[in-house]
């Protein structure tokens, strides 16, 4: 777990500055370098927690392999917020298209999609075109039937070398009906036979017993469940390297309570626990404490309801 040594004390007086119309050239630059460390937390940021790798291992394994006739996949179900996009994004990433000059072609091993808001063919047959970059002209939905459409995404999909098709938020599918979640299935299996490539799916836990809903694709995707943090090691681990990952002047040395105090504010969601620390980070910045404190964790609220009490009042002494 992190060290049980007391939390950073301030080392430098925090400095209000009133407004003004001019800054020395020392100031500038220190405002400057203030709102790029700032800019630099709020980005996306990844850190290979071993969960995390754990399944990038796997998906890596799946689109290596050799083609087969029935080619195997992955279904990735956890809460909201638990890092399955993370996940996929960064596979992307590492497979991302590659033009062959000499063939004229774009090659693209790996193409994310994220699943229509309900589980209709020819949107998403034409999401698949838009991913892909295919001429406007092919993508005319009422000049084109969806027979039409499939076998242009099928011929198009296989001249890019595809070996793996990624969909997001497969959980959509449950906004229609049992008869069209079955079709939206048939569609990902023929998919995936046609091209011999590795299907991946991504969504919440609910969005299990749908993909069973199409017992020859159950079949094919193994179940990978990524469960809330607990109190334990692990998280402990990947606390102490997301503090790290901040680009923070001075080392959080942080107690057990504050650990169990994340734990207890985000619930255990990545997303959450994400968003809490760069408001830590940022903070720490804005004070010139330059690390994570325990007091600082102990006294977080979320940045959305921090005025919210003083807001109530001013709405009620106005009424």
């Amino acid at each position: 777990m992190i060290g049980d040594r007391r939390g950073c004390v301030q080392s430098t007086p925090v400095i209000h500055r009133a407004p003004c119309s001019r800054w020395s050239d020392g100031e500038l630059r220190a405002e400057t370098e203030e709102d790029g460390r700032s800019a630099l937390i709020q980005s996306d940021i990844w850190i290979g927690f071993p969960r995390a790798e754990q399944v990038l291992d796997r998906l890596h394994g799946l689109i290596e392999m050799p083609r087969q006739t029935r080619m195997p996949g992955l279904l990735v179900h956890g809460a909201s917020g638990i890092g399955k996009t993370m996940i996929a994004r960064n596979l992307s990433r590492r497979y991302a298209p590659e033009y062959d000059p000499e063939s004229g072609i774009t090659h693209t091993p790996l193409l994310l999609l994220q699943a229509p808001p309900a589980p209709d063919e020819r949107r998403f047959y034409l999401h698949i075109l838009a991913a892909v970059g295919a001429p406007s002209s092919t993508l005319s939905m009422k000049a084109q039937s969806v027979a039409s459409l499939e076998v242009r995404v099928v011929g198009l999909l296989r001249d890019l070398g595809l070996r793996m098709i990624m969909i997001d938020e497969v959980h959509n599918l449950l906004a229609g009906t049992h008869r069209e979640q079955r079709r939206f299935l048939n569609v990902l299996r023929y998919l995936s036979n046609e091209l011999e490539a590795s299907l991946v799916c991504f969504g919440v836990s609910e969005a299990v017993d749908a993909i069973r809903g199409d017992i020859q694709l159950a079949r094919r995707l193994d179940e990978h469940h990524l469960p809330n943090w607990r109190d334990d090691a692990e998280f402990s681990d990947m606390i102490q390297t997301l503090i790290a990952a901040m680009p923070l002047e001075r080392k959080s040395n942080l107690k057990v309570r504050s650990l169990k105090q994340i734990l207890a504010l985000t619930g255990g969601v990545t997303s959450r626990i994400f968003a809490l620390v760069k408001d830590l980070s940022i903070d720490a910045i804005i004070s010139g404490d330059e690390c994570v404190t325990d007091d600082a964790i102990a006294k977080w609220t979320p940045v959305w309801s921090r005025h919210a009490n003083a807001q109530r009042r001013l709405e009620r002494s106005r009424a």
